[in-house]
């Protein structure tokens, strides 16, 4: 893609996910993330009517008079990106294709931390660390964001969320909320997850498409797996290969809300022609 391609693109994805973020998701964002944290911010003598739960017990007996400790809100907060960019992201049945939806669920979250003043960081990942931005505060550096995930070109086809989580634990040593935007289709990272979450507010955004969910009968069909570049014949019009599909995506997505809850961390699920805005509302309030 030439560059006035991507800025336009860039512009045009701006001026949709801005518009969500600030009138929708800004508010949503800050009652769901802000304010959970409480920071030590200085010890001064005790007041009539503090809270005697607040005495600093060491600064009272160096001074021989009562000191309270003073805590305030901790408002400023990271969002990490994490955004699959393997093979299986280029798929649609539609006009859109699952890297599309991702884009735009990616601008919108990082406008609303911006809207928030939150640093924004982001990584890119397959089975590989393709791309590490570090979070950084202001528009310029979301626009930023947007033109790499317009046009990055990965190494690799192939997916390892458990990879990318292992990675974020290295580069990022404070708390930050974490989305993880993927289909999921990777071998297991529970363990992974579990320690991620420990230290991180994980969500898992998977992404998917009606039609890795059903098959259409349509008879004999050629299915191509973009990660793995492998062909197969399939035949459509028998109805126990569609019903085994069908299973095949339930059990994948039933496994991929237990392990996240399971490790304590928060799930939705996105079919690429959902309304992701409704989602990510109802998402935000259920906290």
């Amino acid at each position: 893609m030439e560059t006035k391609d991507i800025l336009k693109k860039v512009k045009k994805i701006e001026i949709k996910t801005k518009r969500l973020s600030d009138h929708i998701f800004s508010g949503e964002y800050h009652t769901s993330f802000k304010g959970r944290g409480m920071t030590f911010s200085e010890v001064r003598q005790y007041q009539f009517g503090d809270d005697v739960r607040a005495i600093d017990w060491n600064v009272t007996a160096r001074y021989n008079e009562p000191y309270i400790k003073v805590f305030e809100e901790e408002r400023e907060l990271t969002m990490m990106l994490l955004v699959d960019v393997s093979g299986s992201e280029n798929f649609g049945s539609s006009d859109q294709f699952k890297e599309d939806i991702v884009l735009e669920i990616a601008a919108t979250l990082a406008f609303s931390a911006t809207q928030n003043n939150d640093k924004i960081g982001l990584i890119l990942f397959s089975d590989q660390i393709e791309l590490f931005i570090p979070p950084k505060k202001g528009k310029t550096h979301v626009l930023r964001i947007i033109r790499e995930l317009i046009d990055f070109k990965p190494k690799s086809n192939k997916t390892d969320v458990g990879f990318a989580l292992e990675y974020l634990s290295k580069v990022l040593k404070k708390k930050a909320i974490v989305f993880v935007l993927s289909d999921f289709i990777t071998h297991s990272f529970e363990q992974t997850l579990k320690i991620s979450a420990k230290k991180h507010d994980i969500t898992g955004i998977r992404i998917y498409d009606k039609r890795e969910k059903e098959l259409p009968n349509v008879g004999l069909i050629n299915v191509f797996d973009a990660e793995s570049h492998t062909e197969q014949l399939i035949n459509t019009s028998d109805a126990s290969v569609r019903n085994a599909y069908a299973a095949h995506f339930n059990k994948h997505e039933e496994d991929f809300k237990k392990v996240f809850q399971k490790c304590g961390a928060g799930t939705i699920n996105i079919e690429v022609n959902d309304s992701y805005v409704k989602k990510l509302l109802g998402y935000f309030k259920s906290r």
